[in-house]
Parts: C-alpha cells; structure tokens; sequence
C-alpha cells in the first residue's frame, strides 16, 4: 500500500474542513485554494466520500460541502478506503516449491493487511486536524 496523492488530497481537504467553526458547507474551490491542491482532482475525490457517508454535499448558491460526522467518527481508514476502495497490499508467492510455501506466506501477508487496517482505523480526523 502506498499514500497517493488523491487520498492524501483528500485528507488535506477534510482535515480543512474539521478546522472549519460551525455546519456551514464549503465550496470545492475554497477548499483547494486552501490547500493548494488542484481543484478538478479535487472534485473527483469529494464524490466518493460523500457516497460513503463521510461528506454531505449541499446544492445551491451557498452550498458546498461539510463533514457527515463529527471529526472524531471519521477514521482514516474509512478516508482512504472511500477514495482507493479496500486496502489489500497484494503479493505473489508462488515459487518452484509450489502450493505449501505460498499459502503460509499469503497468510502472513493477509494478517500484515489485516494489521494495516486496524491500526487505520484507530487514526480519527480529529487527531489528524490538531482537535483531539
């Protein structure tokens, strides 16, 4: 697994939003002015966190978005997973010993995966932003 630049795009604009005082949503381009991050990727990452629940998206000439939940409900593994989908790091082990040697070390791979996940879903937002 490795941090891309969409989902640490997108974990700059909601760490952003966390910073945010109030509901009041934001547009996209205010918060990749903020960043600096470029606005059309932007709005391609927003989508999937909003499908997922971690966003809502306001219609409108004062809409924009906003956070779902509260920034200590929202895990980095639920970022990175709603922009990259599941987190599964993928290995071949298959050799000339065949099939005994390459199940012991997809089970070592799948419990690493595993830990991955756990210590992802420790990390909240709020943590992230400085709030917590």
């Amino acid at each position: 697994m490795r941090l891309n630049s969409a989902m640490s795009y997108a974990i700059h604009a909601l760490v952003h939003m966390a910073h945010q005082p109030g509901d009041q949503p934001l547009a996209s381009y205010r918060i990749a002015r903020a960043r600096g991050l470029p606005e059309k990727v932007l709005l391609k990452l927003l989508k999937p966190l909003v499908s997922r629940g971690i966003l809502k998206s306001i219609k409108g000439p004062d809409g924009g978005y906003r956070l779902a939940k509260r920034p200590r409900d929202i895990t980095m593994l639920e970022i990175i997973e709603a922009v990259d989908g599941p987190i599964r790091t993928q290995a071949d082990f298959e050799g000339p010993e065949g099939g005994r040697l390459a199940k012991k070390l997809q089970a070592v791979w799948d419990r690493a995966n595993e830990e991955i996940r756990r210590q992802l879903g420790k990390v909240r937002l709020s943590e992230l932003a400085g709030k917590g």
